[in-house]
């Protein structure tokens, strides 16, 4: 809801219900939820030996999304995930801090291919996780996805964020 919206629906009889400053402190609270989504949502396939696998990825480019990613999540559903774009190429590190469930961390490198796969990782463990290399972008999805789909390095991400010149 926008802050201009709530604040009218505060308003009761011509009198404003609360004042200002504590509509103020809501709207921080709403905008500052943990558990908020990144702002995208985009297709990402991965070529596997046994197929094409198709997953919702949400997208996570600002810092603040990279630093929240999936932290406070309950759930996450086979075929989601979220794809954090670390342009351009570099080492990443990542951790569980914060985060419920367990992941698969699929690390990608510029070219699209995937470099490593950090599997079941451990939920609120804050162990770094390292791309083991230089990385673009990693792929998180629920923990056991990997090895469900065959998902392997070396396997081919298609998403537009990968094979740019």
């Amino acid at each position: 809801m926008n802050f201009a919206l709530m604040v009218a629906r505060l308003r009761i009889g011509g009198r404003l219900v609360m004042s200002l400053a504590a509509a103020s402190a809501v709207f921080v609270i709403l905008c500052a939820n943990p558990a908020a989504r990144a702002a995208s949502i985009q297709p990402l396939e991965i070529v596997t030996k046994s197929g094409v696998q198709v997953f919702s990825a949400e997208m996570a480019t600002t810092e603040d999304e990279k630093t929240t990613g999936l932290m406070y999540r309950k759930e996450l559903p086979d075929g989601k995930g979220m794809l954090f774009d670390f342009s351009p190429e570099q080492q990443i590190s990542m951790w569980m801090k914060n985060t419920y469930i367990s992941l698969d961390m699929i690390f990608i490198r510029a070219d699209g291919r995937i470099l490593r796969i950090a599997e079941n990782t451990e939920p609120l463990s804050t162990k770094i996780i390292s791309s083991g290399g230089l990385a673009k972008g990693v792929l998180e999805v629920i923990a056991g996805t990997a090895q469900k789909y065959g998902i392997q390095p070396g396997d081919r991400v298609a998403h537009p964020l990968f094979n740019k010149r």
